[in-house]
């Protein structure tokens, strides 16, 4: 049934079925994408009849005096099979070795780690609007939405490999219950659950805080691990906490990894990924020439950071900022000031203090700095041809969110590799 014809009757005349049509077309403008990504693979044939939908509404509205029928806009639509990649920063590998979805997707850094690796994407969610605009502009590709509703879940193809999800953490209700399948109710680990139920891929890659592991005094991931154990069938070795230090990027930002494999496979090892000889250090990803003078701190900003961290010393505490040497390694970048704060650094090239944001103050003089967007996407392992196409501040809210790239990369080649044996 086609998009439109899903909206019911009762809320013609209220504002919901507005926002309900504008669903509909975001829906349709995401099968659109999926359909020219999945064309020679034999997925298409999950997106292809809201895609011509969506080619129908694009040559109705250009030509408004024209009758379009689905057979033109089906014509139009292998028109757009013939230049829509021309301009994809990063596609997807030209003989793929397995096929994945991405849920919870962010920016794309699964979706990365796994193309490099030979894999093809061929489902990808996620709610974030901002978060959608960068992952577009550098896979050519719209996520779907909410992945918590039917209709979303309802674009998934049969027969894929891997699910990669790093999923929001969640407590569950287990008082009193056997703390599975059930028990995840309510929470999004249980749409993730319920696809893999549904779905049967081969292999599961999941990605969360490391906190995960004591969260709700370590009810929470018992839950987990008995509904991928138990309910859904799949051998999981016990999870590994990661520092992506260890893969290549000069940031110590640890994430704990759960994987697991369908039981019919008849797997029963798996051996997570070893960290690398290289130690990185903070001037590997820092920018080489001078940037802008609006990273550079005020000296009324630099003087609130200092006097709350002085509070807190004198109480014992290690809070407040934090100035990374050159040789050193950064905490881990996270979304909300902090992140920033405690991943200062030194840089002396700047030549113009002339103030270019409303700041009250005086551009300070020692050098102090916060880090770039673009230095941020290299503490996360993004390239530099990475496009960044949203405001520094949801820049730094997207790369604080997102995995490093070479810590799942390193994973997922371990997957595959256990897949392949």
């Amino acid at each position: 049934m086609e998009l439109k014809e899903k909206i019911s009757i009762e809320d013609i005349n209220g504002e919901s079925v507005r926002i309900r049509l504008v669903e509909a077309e975001n829906y349709k403008k995401s099968a659109f994408t999926h359909y020219l990504h999945n064309n020679k693979n034999g997925v298409s044939r999950f997106y292809k009849k809201d895609a011509v939908s969506y080619v129908k509404d694009l040559l109705a509205n250009k030509n408004p005096e024209e009758r379009i029928t689905n057979k033109v806009a089906e014509k139009a639509l292998q028109y757009y099979l013939f230049n829509f990649k021309n301009n994809v920063p990063f596609p997807e590998p030209k003989n793929p070795k397995f096929k994945f979805i991405d849920l919870f997707a962010g920016i794309g850094g699964f979706r990365l780690a796994l193309q490099n690796i030979g894999g093809k994407c061929v489902f990808t969610s996620e709610w974030d609007k901002y978060s959608k605009q960068t992952y577009e502009a550098n896979f050519g590709e719209i996520p779907f939405g909410d992945i918590t509703k039917d209709i979303t879940k309802s674009f998934i193809p049969d027969n894929f490999d891997v699910l990669c999800a790093g999923f929001p953490c969640q407590a569950f209700s287990i008082a009193g219950k056997r703390g599975g399948f059930e028990d995840t109710r309510g929470t999004l680990f249980f749409d993730v659950a319920e696809i893999i139920k549904k779905r049967k891929p081969k292999a599961v890659f999941l990605e969360n805080v490391k906190g995960l592991r004591s969260h709700d005094k370590g009810k929470t991931l018992e839950t987990i691990l008995n509904t991928l154990r138990e309910d859904l069938g799949y051998f999981v070795p016990e999870p590994q906490i990661i520092n992506a230090r260890n893969f290549g990027v000069p940031q110590n930002r640890e994430r704990i990894f759960i994987v697991g494999f369908r039981n019919d496979l008849g797997i029963e090892k798996f051996e997570y990924p070893k960290a690398i000889n290289k130690k990185p250090i903070l001037s590997d990803i820092l920018e080489k020439e001078e940037v802008s003078v609006k990273y550079y701190l005020s000296d009324r900003y630099l003087n609130t950071l200092k006097n709350h961290k002085a509070r807190h010393a004198s109480k014992g505490n290690g809070f407040g900022y934090e100035i990374i040497p050159e040789h050193g390694t950064a905490n881990a970048v996270v979304c909300g000031g902090m992140g920033r704060e405690r991943n200062l650094l030194y840089d002396h090239k700047l030549t113009n203090f002339k103030p270019i944001t409303n700041i009250s103050s005086e551009v300070n003089r020692e050098g102090i700095r916060k880090m770039t967007p673009r230095e941020w996407a290299r503490l996360q392992g993004f390239p530099d041809d990475f496009r960044q196409v949203v405001s520094d501040a949801q820049a730094y809210k997207q790369f604080g969110n997102s995995v490093a790239v070479p810590a799942i990369q390193a994973m997922a080649k371990q997957i595959l590799k256990t897949l392949k044996k």
